[in-house]
């Protein structure tokens, strides 16, 4: 089972193209929040989340979604959210902790990237200068996998890092089976460079 802990201002695609991977695969997925309702995506999609943070299922996955630079400037603060994380993470169930683009901000914050090497939206990078212990991997990978630490790079990349945690849990046929059915096998009709960025976009938020 995945347990993906949701708020106001998540991305859409780091929640639904995960989830729609991991429903191929056979692999539950439960999404959780503090406060149990209507979680409006960043750019207006809407979620009807049941489970609290308190009737969370111990999970096998701590997945760790990204979002609106103000709800990660806000959550990075929240120790209830923070509090969860970590409180998640301890489980001795959970064998796998991963997050998708800026999710990785949030397991930072939490304390829960310290000694890991990461990847994320590469516009982000900048922001990992407040989390000396935490090491970027170079080249923006489309995943990175640490140890028990999977993480994701920009939104899209959630497809790719979905893919890499199924072949973990349920081996390559499955994984090979989901790429099938889904049909993942992008040729992108435009080709571009991702650019240089020296400042966080947490700092104007």
């Amino acid at each position: 089972m995945i347990v993906m802990p949701v708020y106001q201002d998540v991305d859409a695609l780091d929640v639904t193209g995960p989830f729609e991977m991991f429903r191929w695969a056979k692999i539950p997925v439960v999404l959780v929040t503090e406060t149990p309702g209507l979680i409006t995506c960043n750019g207006s999609v809407t979620l009807v989340v049941t489970t609290s943070f308190n009737q969370a299922p111990a999970g096998e996955v701590l997945w760790v979604p990204g979002g609106h630079p103000k709800a990660l400037n806000r959550l990075m603060k929240d120790e209830n959210y923070l509090g969860f994380l970590r409180h998640h993470a301890a489980k001795p169930q959970v064998k796998w902790i991963c997050s998708v683009c800026e999710g990785a901000l949030l397991l930072a914050a939490a304390g829960l990237l310290d000694g890991y090497k990461v990847t994320t939206h590469w516009a982000f990078e900048p922001c990992f200068s407040q989390y000396p212990r935490v090491t970027l991997a170079g080249g923006h990978p489309r995943f990175h996998l640490d140890r028990n630490r999977l993480s994701g790079g920009g939104i899209s990349s959630g497809l790719d890092e979905a893919l890499q945690l199924i072949l973990l849990l349920k081996g390559e046929a499955v994984a090979q089976s989901v790429q099938q059915t889904t049909q993942y096998y992008p040729k992108p009709p435009v080709a571009s460079e991702i650019p240089a960025v020296t400042s966080c976009p947490l700092d104007d938020a």
